[in-house]
């Protein structure tokens, strides 16, 4: 038997932000992840984007998280040497977006970001002379970071504050055994599942992302009712061969399930557009931990290319097609399907799901990356003694 003070479930950048913020107050802490190696999930299968916080609904945890999480994640940047680059970001539309792009800053005001501003016809040619927009908003805190580095710098901090992680390692089953110290009993499997381990530890915190559903099947107590249906949706990514013509972020106005097919640049000057939304469905509510990760597509479909260049062309008409590769997908785990408005992050603790010491978190896609301290600093919250 083993001991520690929280065994968290899922080894993606939520798992390390947690597990580092616990470890740093002095806890025991396990980071059980399936893969060979952590955030090699949806944390990894991005677009590394910094997101100011403009377009969540007012009061969100979305819209606080993001806009708290940017600014820890700058710091944390500088302080740690990760590769970010702030280049700042356009939301661009033509006549018949003005109204959008109207709301789209008046959201940003009530989620306190100060710092978006309109730009005139001259100063988006200035900016970017290859837009062919006839309205734009500018957002200069909106940044990109090396997403790899980033979480090799929390599994750094994690460790170095004697964090465990511990990689090929599936969860199977969680009981409450004692409510009032709390005190829980995790079964993990090891080396291939030959070998079965038993965990005591006072919290579990579940943020197992795509299955973070799945794993909460398995904890004995969980009323079903608080398991929420999961919608798989998967964004494909296009890499832009040529020589980049834009300094800058370049978005459309957001689209059913997304923030429509934008191009980013990453830290090395590669362009690429993307994501679009591709729906896989929901997922089956009653699956086991592992039944779904092994099946997952992440190939892109050339044939996806034509409706890339097409959707882009509308505010860079200059874009050829022939110019344009696959290049990866992700998949996002969304607490909502196409016919509803876009969910909230789902952060569940004891006084709701009345097990002492449980913590789950789920619909954890974007701003995930850059809400990723705040969440954090949320959890640890949960942790009282």
């Amino acid at each position: 038997m083993i001991d520690f003070h929280t065994v968290i479930v899922g080894g993606g950048v939520i798992g390390l932000a947690i597990g580092r913020a616990l470890a740093q107050k002095g806890k025991d802490v396990i980071v059980l992840e399936t893969a060979s190696k952590y955030g090699t999930g949806t944390s990894s299968r991005n677009s590394g984007v910094i997101h100011a916080g403009i377009y969540y609904p007012k009061g969100s945890l979305k819209a606080k998280f993001c806009v708290k999480g940017k600014e820890l994640l700058y710091e944390f940047a500088d302080k740690h040497k990760v590769t970010y680059k702030k280049l700042g970001k356009l939301i661009v539309g033509q006549s018949d977006d003005e109204g959008k792009l109207q709301a789209i800053s008046e959201k940003a005001k009530n989620n306190g970001v100060d710092d978006l501003r309109w730009l005139s016809r001259n100063e988006i040619s200035n900016l970017e002379p290859e837009l062919n927009v006839s309205h734009a908003l500018f957002s200069p805190s909106t940044g990109i970071v090396d997403v790899h580095s980033y979480m090799n710098a929390l599994e750094g901090d994690f460790i170095n504050f004697s964090g465990q992680i511990a990689v090929k390692s599936k969860f199977q089953k969680a009981v409450l055994e004692n409510p009032e110290i709390p005190l829980w009993k995790v079964w993990v499997s090891i080396n291939d599942q030959s070998e079965v381990l038993e965990i005591n530890c006072n919290y579990l915190i579940n943020a197992a992302g795509l299955e973070a559903d799945a794993v909460a099947n398995q904890i004995q107590g969980l009323k079903k009712e608080l398991i929420p249906q999961i919608f798989y949706a998967k964004g494909n990514y296009a890499s832009f061969t040529k020589r980049c013509p834009f300094k800058h972020l370049i978005y459309p106005t957001p689209v059913t399930g997304g923030l429509g097919t934008h191009l980013t640049l990453d830290t090395g000057g590669q362009a690429q557009l993307g994501p679009d939304v591709e729906w896989l469905g929901p997922v089956d509510s009653s699956r086991l931990p592992g039944a779904t990760l092994d099946n997952l597509n992440y190939e892109v479909d050339t044939n996806r290319l034509e409706k890339f260049a097409h959707d882009v062309q509308r505010w860079w008409p200059s874009l050829d097609v022939s110019n344009l590769a696959p290049a990866y997908s992700g998949i996002r785990p969304k607490l909502s399907s196409p016919k509803d408005p876009p969910a909230d992050f789902y952060i569940q603790g004891p006084q709701e799901n009345k097990l002492g010491g449980l913590i789950q978190l789920f619909g954890i896609e974007s701003p995930g990356l850059t809400a990723s301290l705040a969440i954090a600093d949320h959890i640890i919250k949960f942790c009282k003694h």
